[in-house]
């Protein structure tokens, strides 16, 4: 088999992460302080991937191509390949066509996480070199996703998004593929979505008699695609933490596992991990609690942080009530004024959420 290459989708427009996706792209969105696109790159890496192409999409393809790079910070080579519209994972296979070539590839969809990586799972792949591999996993509500149903040990019929689901076996944001999926993509019609769909595709090949290889996956997958998932993939990827504390401690306690990057100042504090504190933070007579990530450069004074992503560059300060379960953007000042007469006073983006003690 040809070495593998690797296409990860980082289109998108991460309208369930808005208002924070309003000014970036959902994949650059950090989990434990760094972009969840990063962990897709990284995985193909370590199963020995060394070409990656990533779709992008007109609007946020250049802050993407500013974060990854040419993909040398990876030990990978990165090529960027524009996608004009979001017309279906299929019709993303389509459009790197020229990228991939006859190679067999990986895709991985850019706001996906999975625990244990892909290694095991691409040199299954390149042993058995099936037509097309797909990941699954045991989902409470497959109504919500492509479904697989299966015959033994083989893909018999895949399903997006059923009403009466026959499987409670959902597709995982993971898919490897040989060459054949380009002839398929090209010949299936678009959905009721008016998308390519990937599900179809795969269809396509199962019925003209094509191997199709399922695997279950057993770690955690999460599709970061809302706050929610935001926070429990957060929680997961905090657990694995080494403990690491680069930074200055002035009357201030650390407790569990707890990574304080350099140039942070605890100052009266408490951190208490799982937990990250990003390089040049200030924590001041606060309290930071377990499953917080504390982005580069935020300032918390007077408050408490518990279960909460809060991104680069914004403060806390001044508040009576404990912020958690929240994603705080970049660059955010929250706080209390002592001004009279007390007035809340707010500047709030679309689809945002706010609870109030």
């Amino acid at each position: 088999m040809k070495p593998l290459k690797g296409l990860i989708l980082s289109g998108g427009k991460g309208t369930r992460l808005r208002p924070i996706t309003h000014t970036s792209a959902k994949q650059l969105v950090p989990v434990a302080n760094k972009p969840v696109l990063f962990y897709g790159i990284e995985s193909l890496v370590a199963a020995g991937v060394e070409e990656i192409g990533i779709i992008i999409a007109p609007e946020t393809g250049g802050e993407i191509q500013s974060a990854a790079g040419d993909g040398s910070g990876f030990g990978c080579s990165i090529t960027y390949i524009e996608q004009d519209a979001p017309s279906g994972l299929a019709h993303a296979v389509l459009t790197a066509e020229r990228f991939l070539g006859d190679s067999p590839f990986v895709m991985y969809l850019g706001d996906n996480l999975l625990r244990d990586g892909i290694t095991a799972l691409v040199d299954q792949f390149r042993a058995e070199q099936p037509d097309a591999m797909i990941l699954l996993t045991q989902v409470d509500d497959p109504e919500n996703y492509g479904v697989a149903e299966l015959d033994g040990n083989k893909v018999a019929r895949l399903v997006e998004k059923p009403k009466e689901p026959r499987s409670d076996l959902a597709l995982v944001g993971v898919y490897m593929f040989t060459a054949a999926i380009f002839e398929a993509a090209r010949a299936i019609e678009p959905s009721w979505r008016n998308e390519l769909e990937i599900t179809d595709a795969i269809q396509w090949l199962i019925d003209r008699g094509l191997r199709v290889d399922p695997h279950t996956v057993r770690g955690w997958w999460k599709d970061t695609g809302q706050v929610q998932d935001m926070l429990d993939a957060n929680r997961l990827i905090l657990d694995d933490l080494t403990e690491r504390v680069d930074g200055e401690l002035v009357d201030s306690r650390v407790e569990g596992r707890v990574v304080i990057e350099p140039g942070v100042v605890l100052e009266r504090a408490t951190v208490r991990g799982p937990a990250i504190v990003g390089a040049g933070s200030r924590i001041v007579d606060a309290y930071i609690g377990p499953y917080s990530a504390i982005g580069d450069h935020v300032t918390i004074e007077r408050a408490e942080v518990e279960y909460s992503i809060v991104l680069s560059g914004s403060s806390v300060r001044d508040l009576e009530g404990r912020v958690e379960a929240s994603l705080i953007g970049r660059n955010v000042a929250i706080a209390r004024t002592p001004a009279l007469p007390k007035a809340y006073r707010f500047v709030v983006g679309d689809n945002a959420e706010i609870a109030i003690l």
